[in-house]
């Protein structure tokens, strides 16, 4: 793969962590982190300081949640498209304040604040979707522009969106979004 116009990476965006691969004539590849092999995993965790600018993103996030869990953002995805009437049942579980924000199209949009700044989910995503293609990048060399995500396939038309949103904030061309239990039938050939 040496011209990055035939790279297309695969990125699972999950909940708890995310990571991107790769295929070639030899199979899929997963993408390390910086710290090599065994760091495939991206830790979907944003942490940001007082003031809502991010600090980490990742293992280093995920470990600051501890000590400042209002100014550490994780569980991003399963706000993704939804507004804050969706998310009762979320809303006592996270540690970070959500709030109601009137989208462009005046539909009902959840919102995390930190500090004096708020974050859409897709701009919160794009974090991830950012340091997964940093690691694509310096794995190949080279620029990476396209990508294929995974969702959930109970995500319905506004949360597939907000995914493709997230890729596109990043700079990525989202090619396509596939469903989990797609892609897991993909990649054991069936």
């Amino acid at each position: 793969m040496t011209d990055d116009q035939d790279i297309i990476i695969g990125i699972d965006l999950g909940t708890t962590n995310s990571l991107a691969a790769y295929a070639d004539e030899a199979g899929p590849h997963l993408i390390a982190g910086p710290a090599g092999e065994d760091n495939v995993l991206l830790p979907s965790v944003v942490a940001f300081d007082d003031a809502g600018r991010i600090m980490r993103i990742g293992s280093e996030a995920r470990a600051h949640a501890v000590e400042r869990p209002t100014t550490t953002v994780h569980s991003i995805k399963r706000l993704m498209g939804m507004g804050v009437a969706d998310l009762t049942d979320d809303l006592r579980r996270l540690p970070y304040s959500i709030e109601r924000r009137s989208g462009e199209d005046e539909r009902d949009v959840a919102t995390v604040v930190v500090g004096d700044k708020c974050y859409t989910p897709p701009e919160i995503s794009a974090m991830i979707l950012r340091e997964l293609k940093m690691r694509a990048e310096r794995h190949f060399g080279c620029c990476v522009a396209k990508a294929v995500i995974t969702v959930p396939a109970q995500f319905d038309d506004a949360q597939r969106q907000a995914t493709r949103d997230a890729g596109q904030i990043t700079g990525l061309d989202v090619v396509r979004i596939i469903t989990e239990p797609t892609a897991a039938a993909l990649a054991y050939g069936l």
